[in-house]
């Protein structure tokens, strides 16, 4: 068996190709990324409109990207999930529920992190 050389940089550059190719998938169809990115937006919006700190950015952004970080992976285990087992399983039930999991503890997190920044200036 033969190994296939390529160059550092001409990996690096295929990664990033399946990389943005995958980014490129998550935003046109996945309708829960698309919620979250509307969300994103309208929070970024708000940070704007209310002059929040670059600390407070810094939380927000961190907070966005948790977020859709735990939709991406949760996308992922599901697809991996219908791919091994197309019927209803209790087992692959259990892992998608975990996966679900996650993403609502990331999102609880965030709005904890929303809560800190907007309710001081709403009050």
């Amino acid at each position: 068996m033969k190994h296939q050389q390529t160059s550092f940089i001409s990996g690096r550059i295929k990664s990033v190709t399946y990389a943005v190719k995958g980014f490129y998938l998550l935003i046109t169809t996945e309708h829960s990324i698309m919620v979250q990115l509307i969300i994103s937006a309208l929070m970024c919006v708000l940070g704007f409109y209310m002059k929040i700190s670059a600390t407070e950015w810094m939380f927000q952004i961190l907070a966005i990207g948790l977020v859709l970080t735990a939709e991406s992976l949760n996308t992922a285990i599901e697809a991996i999930c219908d791919y091994i087992q197309p019927n209803f399983d209790k087992k692959i039930g259990f892992i998608k529920d975990i996966a679900a999991g996650a993403v609502t503890f990331a999102a609880l997190t965030a709005v904890v992190v929303g809560a800190i920044i907007y309710l001081p200036k709403l009050i």
